[in-house]
């Protein structure tokens, strides 16, 4: 759920940590851009091209943060006859949403209004798509969202993911620690505890798969002006206070130190790509078990598909 009951964190040390209300925050400054993040349309695009080897064909697909995913025109393409579906993590993103589709509807022929929802208001077994665009490393409770995920899937239906591994920004963290600065980042789940995770929810057949990329700029004011255009730094560990601009000038100064062989600074992602069915669910056996009959047509339905 979002966002979570942040006593739960400190049960749970092995889970990704994120700082919530920073979190909240963060997708608030986000809402005001002009546009989703710049790195978010290319991953996308990389998104669409693994769908030809789903074969089903979705009437409803649900995008989750669907602004700053910035997937509805490859979704478009993608599945032209199918109902969009939106779902926003804050009300500023869900306003933000339904101002960008305000009246694109109407220009395409055949093309429905959109459903812009909150988390809480996402209904169950609406979709036969879920498509999450480099949200998941945002989650405070990976494991709760992916249950979130699965209850708004219908029987067969899948999720499609995207979200940043653990490698991510790796360079910035012995810079940030030899300046004393703490961590410059979350320390994100790792791709195998992705695919755990998505069976313990109750998934079927996940198929994990990562890239990493190299990015690079001629001047650190722009990788700056880039990474803050992204996000912001989420991790718990982060230095909690304002930074001067004496801070950012020795940052700026220490980035120096990122340059290759070509001259130009570097940093690397590691991109993690998911996907993964829900399959007919499975009664618990007992000396006397009672089955509805919407479950016993669900379960008839889908033995005939095997």
């Amino acid at each position: 759920m979002f966002p979570p009951d942040e006593s739960t964190d400190a049960r749970r040390p092995e889970r990704q940590q994120i700082d919530a209300r920073a979190l909240v925050h963060h997708l608030r400054r986000l809402a005001r851009a002009d546009d989703p993040p710049w790195l978010h349309a290319e991953i996308s695009r990389r998104m669409a091209e693994r769908l030809p080897v789903i074969k089903l064909q979705p009437e409803r697909v649900l995008q989750w943060s669907a602004f700053l995913g910035g997937s509805g025109e490859d979704l478009r393409q993608a599945y032209p006859q199918a109902a969009q579906l939106l779902v926003e993590p804050v009300p500023a993103l869900r306003e933000r949403s339904l101002a960008q589709h305000k009246g694109w509807w109407q220009v395409l022929r055949g093309t429905a209004k959109p459903s812009v929802s909150l988390p809480q208001q996402a209904g169950e077994g609406v979709a036969q798509l879920l498509w999450a665009n480099m949200y998941l490393h945002l989650s405070p409770d990976p494991e709760a969202l992916l249950k979130l995920w699965h209850r708004a899937l219908a029987v067969d239906g899948f999720v499609m993911f995207s979200c940043l591994g653990p490698d991510s920004l790796r360079e910035l963290r012995p810079l940030y620690e030899a300046l004393g600065w703490g961590l410059p980042g979350p320390e994100w789940i790792d791709m195998h505890d992705v695919g755990d995770m998505l069976v313990g929810a109750g998934f079927a057949d996940p198929v994990m798969d990562q890239e990493r990329i190299t990015l690079t700029w001629t001047q650190p004011e722009r990788l700056l002006a880039d990474l803050r255009a992204l996000g912001g730094n989420l991790s718990p560990a982060r230095f909690a206070g304002l930074r001067s601009r004496a801070w950012r000038g020795r940052l700026l100064q220490a980035l120096e130190g990122l340059r290759g062989p070509d001259g130009r600074l570097q940093l690397s992602l590691e991109l993690v790509y998911g996907h993964a069915f829900k399959p007919v669910p499975k009664l618990k056996m007992a000396a006397e078990t009672r089955v509805s009959l919407d479950q016993m047509r669900t379960m008839v339905r889908g033995a005939g598909k095997e």
